[in-house]
């Protein structure tokens, strides 16, 4: 018997990907998937390509990626995130700011002002564990 295209699927999955579970603040994920959602990016993407840049940056300055075991590297990982969120923050400011005047006071416009909020909520929590 054959196998059903959602068992393929997930055979294809598992093959070429590794789950990563993520715990942070509930107010950090509301503000990072409301980010996603207005960005229209899924947060698996934005967090895979967070990895990436992060690995990158790290490779780029040492020649090897180490863990996340010591202080050291956490706060220098958590430094990325930062920076990586106000990058969001900004361009979130300027879609924002960027908004025809009969759009502003409409539900994206608020959209766009509630998901603001929220990126620097996450901004502040993350300033503070730094």
């Amino acid at each position: 018997m054959g196998r059903t295209s959602t068992q393929a699927k997930q055979q294809w999955n598992a093959e070429r990907y590794r789950q990563v579970k993520v715990s942070v603040a509930p107010r950090v994920a509301a503000a990072f998937k409301s980010a996603c959602e207005t960005a229209n990016e899924s947060m698996a993407s934005v967090l895979s390509g967070f990895m990436s840049e992060y690995a990158q940056s790290v490779e780029d300055k040492k020649g090897y990626t180490p863990s996340l075991s010591t202080r050291r590297s956490r706060r220098r990982a958590v430094y990325t995130l930062i920076q990586q969120l106000e990058r969001i923050r900004d361009n979130e400011e300027l879609y924002r700011d960027n908004m025809p005047l009969n759009l502003q006071g409409s539900s994206r416009f608020e959209d766009a002002e509630q998901s603001l909020s929220l990126i620097c909520e996450a901004l502040e929590s993350l300033e503070s564990a730094y």
